[in-house]
């Protein structure tokens, strides 16, 4: 049987040789007893020795972790230590006993990361997720295996670089088929309220392998990685390096369009809860506006939702929203609308002043609206879009001085032309004008006006 497939409950099945183990002093008398009395019990029979003794049953399966390197022995301690956490996730405070001072309860479950084998990787992923999350705190948030800084043990920044590296690894070339994603994604959705875990996911440029998992999803399965992958977004949404690098994605439709397709209120309401704090950063509410996220607002408010939280999310975002319509300038609404490749006969387009009074903001960043202009001429296939393109580089050619040499410069002539042959007439139309104002320069602007 393929290890990946292997089940909890297959392993759990298997007889371990403990006697030879010790016999070869690789565990201890004491050991031999507490795993006997262990093994192959029932749930209730576990639960109450784990509760009489459970600081010295872990203390057992970390160092036979840490000193045993068959594979069907460590396969089978690391599904003792999930089938105990699953039954009772609080049992992870007991991986912090002072009794277990002396012993690194991280590195073993560190190591096995490495190891090529799934069910391994697996089960140490999960369960060091678990036993870091558990870990007492101090002032600062931050203690780890005791207060014995000084020694060799693994810290616990050791611990969460480690595994935020690994859990990367997973997202860009998963270990498993099918569950490296989920894994990874359900692991960081529990560590990104650790400040560590944030930075080092920011510095490994983990954000953008998040941004692909953002979509529409109609299955169980794909409903809760979309839910977790969210919660990740959400956050990071707290932490500003994390808000600057999102700023640069596509995160922001993505997450637009799921809120706009979703029926699943966790989903909505973690999507929701990401736009309210991202409103108030940087340029976010412009573009916000310009995905018309006002009118999905209004949308998902005439919806029944139980949850207060949500509602009250909403009206916050209905109100920051309305506040970003008033402060927008007609250039920024522009500049928006080109970046975003939805382009529209709104007024501002053949309204003179506009032109005008904004003509120099068009040299902003070696003209990059203009370039992006001359991009969707290539790139789009909406006719309007098209035709609206068209007539603004006509636009730019009249109103600027140097207009005609820059368009030029830029090569749009040659994808104007192309577009003198569309099927659709609005783009001809608007192509041919501008072709003429290429030509015949803005002194013949006044005869040409469509």
């Amino acid at each position: 049987m393929d290890v990946a497939e292997l089940s909890t409950e297959q392993v759990l099945r298997r007889d371990i040789p403990w006697e030879t183990y010790m016999s070869t002093k690789l565990i201890s008398g004491t050991s031999l007893q507490l795993l006997r009395r262990y093994d192959h019990r029932s749930e209730s029979q576990k639960a109450q020795l784990l509760d009489d003794d459970g600081p010295a049953y872990v203390g057992v399966f970390v160092r036979v972790l840490r000193d045993i390197f068959k594979e069907e022995t460590v396969e089978y301690v690391l599904a003792l230590i999930d089938e105990l956490l699953a039954a009772n996730p609080k049992r992870a405070r007991l991986f912090h006993d002072t009794t277990l001072a002396d012993e690194d309860t991280y590195e073993p479950f560190l190591r096995l990361l490495q190891k090529g084998n799934w069910f391994i990787q697996e089960k140490s992923c999960k369960i060091l997720g678990l036993i870091a999350s558990a870990r007492p705190k101090n002032q600062n948030g931050i203690i780890a295996n005791g207060e014995a800084s000084k020694s060799k043990k693994t810290t616990i920044d050791d611990v969460l670089i480690g595994l935020v590296k690994w859990l990367c690894e997973q997202l860009k070339k998963p270990s498993h088929p099918t569950r490296g994603v989920p894994t990874a994604i359900n692991c960081l959705a529990t560590l990104l309220k650790e400040p560590v875990v944030r930075s080092t996911f920011v510095q490994l440029d983990g954000i953008k392998l998040l941004v692909p998992l953002i979509s529409p999803a109609s299955t169980q399965q794909s409903i809760q990685l979309l839910y977790e992958t969210c919660l990740c977004i959400w956050l990071l949404s707290y932490y500003e390096p994390a808000i600057e690098y999102l700023a640069t994605t596509r995160t922001l439709p993505r997450l637009i369009d799921v809120v706009k397709s979703s029926t699943k209120e966790k989903v909505v309401r973690v999507v929701v809860s990401t736009l309210k704090n991202l409103l108030p950063k940087g340029t976010f509410g412009a573009q916000m506006v310009e995905l018309q996220l006002p009118q999905v607002v209004q949308s998902l408010k005439a919806q029944a939702w139980s949850d207060e939280d949500l509602l009250e999310a909403l009206n916050y975002l209905e109100d920051g929203l309305k506040d970003n319509i008033k402060k927008l300038s007609s250039y920024d609404k522009y500049k928006q609308g080109v970046l975003l490749g939805h382009l529209d006969w709104s007024p501002m387009h053949k309204d003179s002043i506009f032109w005008r009074e904004n003509i120099t903001n068009f040299e902003e960043n070696d003209f990059q609206i203009l370039r992006v202009l001359i991009t969707i001429l290539d790139t789009s296939s909406d006719p309007r879009t098209l035709a609206v393109a068209c007539f603004d580089l006509s636009q730019f050619v009249q109103h600027h001085p140097a207009g005609r040499f820059i368009v030029t410069d830029l090569k749009a002539k040659e994808r104007v032309m192309k577009l003198m042959n569309h099927e659709n007439a609005e783009v001809t139309k608007n192509a041919l004008l501008c072709i003429q104002r290429l030509f015949l320069g803005s002194k013949y602007a006044s005869f040409l006006q469509a």
